[in-house]
């Protein structure tokens, strides 16, 4: 009988070099960790990744890096040290791709820019990220998650009436962690076709301008900033909370089928279906008031389990607005089995699966590493001896896990 070979992680024998920190670049090569990649993950001697420190919330560790920081091995450097950025050049020689997130110019300084590490190596892929990009007039500012969004505009279209808020979750650093993925990925293909490499740059200002494309062309052409509007919709009604007995439902009618499913079918108001001024959605935003309370005055006589089950039946958008605990418990996805344990220097934690589902293999979910964890067997693997070792751990060049 022929032994089966069991399918491979997608990303199995691809080796990442990160010199990264906070969350834009860690979420990115993460999601290459998950996917099979090799992670080597450079940190700070002594403090490491800042986001380490952030909070103490999952059993004294920081939530942000446990998020983001599963499946890495982490490799404490002094990158002030010319023997330190010597061992990143020892690692980069050896990897696929190098990412990094360090202030505009710094590796250029260390002499570990693209074009020096791809003039030795054409093959590697090199994504560099940054808050603006490497030029332009705001190059070296800094370039914090809520900064990007106001300066993009996002916080512009994010609230409600009278107050801009920013997005509940870091959204430009969620946007150019996921461009820089997907980056990795293109280029990888395009290698595996022509044998070339690439210098990659991704921005979290250029990420977050791009997910406001329908917000830049109605200012372009229409004329029109696209106004805050909390829960509901600059072009669509209805499309907000709406109050049940004992609580509230979220309704986003589409279109206006959806419009009469809700009102003959969900309400038992079938006269509404041809109203003069609410029959079709442009009516409807134009008379968003009068919709709004129609509308709630059938949601407030049902009970928010009975409402939405109704609304599911008939085929109306709608959805509970939970809060994290309603996420963390939702039948969602414990009916899926999508939960479950990953390693940490302080214990077993629970985390979700990646979004990405293959149907052959499930992506790994490797363990959070500790700082310098992975140091001394990362260095012995690259040629190091255990008396260069020692002596580049005495001269604080590189540094071991507090246990070691």
């Amino acid at each position: 009988m022929t032994a089966v070979t069991p399918p491979s992680l997608p990303l199995a024998g691809i080796t990442v070099v990160a010199l990264e920190q906070a969350v834009a670049a860690p979420l990115a090569t993460r999601h290459l960790a998950d996917l099979g990649a090799r992670v080597l993950k450079i940190e700070r001697v002594g403090e490491g990744d800042f986001a380490r420190h952030y909070d103490g919330a999952v059993h004294g560790m920081a939530s942000h890096f446990v998020w983001l920081n599963r499946g890495k091995e982490s490799v404490a450097l002094d990158l002030k040290s010319p023997d330190g950025v010597a061992v990143v050049r020892a690692l980069v020689a050896g990897a696929d791709v190098f990412l990094q997130n360090l202030a505009p110019g710094a590796v250029a300084r260390l002499g570990l820019d693209g074009e020096t590490l791809r003039a030795a190596d054409p093959r590697l892929v090199v994504v560099n990220m940054s808050g603006y990009g490497a030029d332009g007039p705001r190059r070296d500012r800094k370039a914090y998650d809520m900064l990007i969004q106001a300066e993009t505009g996002l916080v512009s279209v994010t609230g409600t009436p009278e107050t801009a808020t920013k997005t509940g979750v870091p959204a430009s650093d969620i946007a150019a962690g996921l461009y820089a993925t997907n980056s990795v990925l293109a280029a990888l293909f395009r290698r595996e076709r022509t044998g070339e490499g690439a210098t990659v740059e991704v921005s979290m200002f250029d990420s977050t301008a791009e997910w406001l494309g329908h917000q830049m062309y109605m200012q372009m052409y229409a004329g029109r900033q696209v106004p805050r509007m909390g829960l509901s919709h600059a072009a669509i009604a209805p499309y907000d909370a709406y109050p049940t007995r004992d609580g509230q439902v979220l309704i986003g009618v589409q279109n206006d089928r959806g419009w009469q499913d809700l009102v003959t079918t969900v309400f038992g108001r079938p006269e509404l279906a041809d109203h003069p001024r609410l029959r079709t959605n442009v009516l409807r935003v134009a008379n968003r008031a009068e919709c709004d309370e129609v509308v709630a005055a059938e949601t407030r006589t049902w009970t928010t389990a009975d409402l939405d089950a109704r609304l599911a039946e008939a085929g109306v958008p709608a959805a509970q607005l939970n809060d994290m605990q309603g996420l963390i418990d939702h039948p969602q996805l414990s009916a899926r089995d999508r939960w479950r344990e990953v390693g940490t220097p302080v214990g077993p934690v629970r985390a979700i699966l990646p979004p990405m589902t293959f149907a052959d293999v499930e992506l790994a979910m490797g363990d959070v590493p500790a700082l310098g964890e992975h140091t001394a067997a990362v260095l012995s693997e690259f040629g190091y001896g255990d008396a260069s070792i020692d002596d580049l751990v005495d001269r604080g060049v590189v540094g071991l896990p507090p246990t070691t």
